[in-house]
């Protein structure tokens, strides 16, 4: 068995402006390392044997901030990025809907085989995701692995561990810097619990956050 800390990375400018990001490499602001620093003291005690990241900055900051509590190497995996969205990249929700509407039908539809172009499918990005997932777990057997990555890689993996299709819904939030706990046994990924971001709740000023960000995780019975 292998146990999995999944975190989304800290909040960046665009998560604000509500600006596709894709591939393209945004830092972290100011109130995502201060995120990031809250989520790494509150693992700092956890038992954490090697951590994972995707190598978009706003993921590897993220979990360097988190690993300075740790003695621990981190590994790079281009693998754990956030789904390529091609030509849509950069642009706001509404600028999508206005100017490509089909790429905003078929994006907020789930449509698994609808490809932006330049970009992904979701049904590649989620194989792409659940495989590198897999391998990161069974290569780590027996320890705890932390994951940071990006909010499509926290729903594949959700998804997944829920047997739930790609077309469907979702049905859970993806914060930012949220710890979701999963197990990787028989071959299969499973829920512990989902959406912790009870650390934010430490900070004194919390104004710049969404007030979604104030949810208290749900655990699996």
């Amino acid at each position: 068995m292998a146990h999995i800390l999944l975190v989304r990375h800290g909040e960046t400018d665009w998560n604000k402006a509500h600006r596709l990001q894709g591939h393209l490499d945004i830092d972290l602001n100011e109130q995502g390392q201060i995120q990031a620093q809250l989520l790494g003291k509150a693992l700092a005690k956890e038992k954490i044997d090697i951590a994972y990241s995707s190598d978009l900055s706003r993921a590897l900051k993220t979990a360097n901030t988190i690993t300075a509590h740790h003695d621990i190497p981190t590994f790079i995996d281009s693998q754990l990025r956030e789904r390529c969205y091609g030509e849509i990249q950069g642009m706001t929700y509404q600028e999508i809907e206005e100017k490509l509407p089909d790429n905003h039908r078929a994006w907020h539809s789930r449509e698994p085989d609808f490809q932006p172009l330049g970009g992904e499918t979701l049904r590649q990005f989620y194989q792409r995701v659940t495989l590198s997932m897999e391998r990161i777990a069974k290569n780590h057997l027996g320890q705890v692995i932390l994951v940071v990555a990006h909010g499509g890689v926290l729903d594949c993996m959700y998804r997944c561990a829920m047997q739930m299709d790609i077309s469907e819904k979702r049905k859970v939030e993806l914060l930012n810097t949220s710890l979701n706990r999963l197990k990787y046994t028989e071959e299969r990924f499973e829920l512990e619990s989902w959406g912790d971001v009870s650390h934010l709740n430490n900070q004194e000023a919390m104004d710049d956050v969404d007030s979604g960000n104030q949810s208290t995780p749900w655990l699996l019975p």
